[in-house]
C-alpha cells in the first residue's frame, strides 16, 4: 500500500512539474531595445539579422536571407545605428498606432542599416529623428555609411502604447 500511495505521489508531482513547463512555455522573455522616433524613445525587439558577426555579437538569429529584401521595391528602410553605442539607433518610422490598426504604409520591421559615425572635432550630441541625423550629415557633422546589413527589429512599444504581452 505505501508504494502505490508513492507512485501516486510522484505521478502527481511529475504531472505538476510538466504543467509547469508547459505554463512556462506560453511566454518568453526578450530585451527590449531603444531606439529614438521624432524625439520620442520607442522600444523595439532584435530577432534576427543578416551579418553573421553581428547575429553572434548580440546573441540573435542569423538570417542571411533578409540581406534579399535589398532588391528595389522591397519594404526595408533605413535604421541609423552608431557603431559605437553613443546613442540609440535612429527609426524612421513605427506602426501608428501599434498593433492591428496600423496605418501607416511606410513601416516595416525590416531595416537596411546606415552607420552614423561623428567626424573629428566634432562634439557627439544625441540625434533624436532622421530629420536630425540628415541635418547633422549636411552640416558634415556626421558621416552616413548605408550597409547591406537587414535587421528584424519590430517596434513593440511607442508613444504610451505597447502590444499585447509587452512588459
Amino acid at each position: 500500500m505505501p508504494s502505490t500511495l508513492i507512485q501516486r505521489a510522484l505521478g502527481a508531482a511529475l504531472l505538476l512539474a510538466g504543467a509547469s513547463v508547459m505554463a512556462q512555455a506560453q511566454e518568453i522573455t526578450l530585451p527590449l531595445k531603444e531606439a529614438w522616433f521624432e524625439g520620442q524613445i520607442v522600444h523595439y525587439v532584435s530577432t534576427d539579422v543578416s551579418d553573421p558577426n553581428l547575429a553572434k555579437k548580440q546573441g540573435i538569429n542569423y538570417v542571411p536571407a533578409l540581406a534579399d529584401t535589398l532588391k528595389p521595391g522591397m519594404p526595408v528602410e533605413r535604421a541609423y545605428k552608431f557603431p559605437n553605442d553613443e546613442q540609440a539607433t535612429v527609426l524612421p518610422s513605427i506602426p501608428r498606432p501599434l498593433g492591428g490598426a496600423n496605418a501607416d504604409a511606410s513601416y516595416s520591421p525590416l531595416w537596411v542599416l546606415v552607420m552614423v559615425r561623428w567626424k573629428p572635432g566634432v562634439a557627439p550630441h544625441t540625434l533624436t529623428s532622421e530629420e536630425a541625423v540628415l541635418a547633422a550629415e549636411e552640416k558634415g557633422e556626421v558621416e552616413l555609411t548605408r550597409t547591406k546589413i537587414v535587421a528584424n527589429w519590430p517596434v513593440v512599444r511607442a508613444r504610451g502604447e505597447a502590444l499585447k504581452g509587452v512588459h
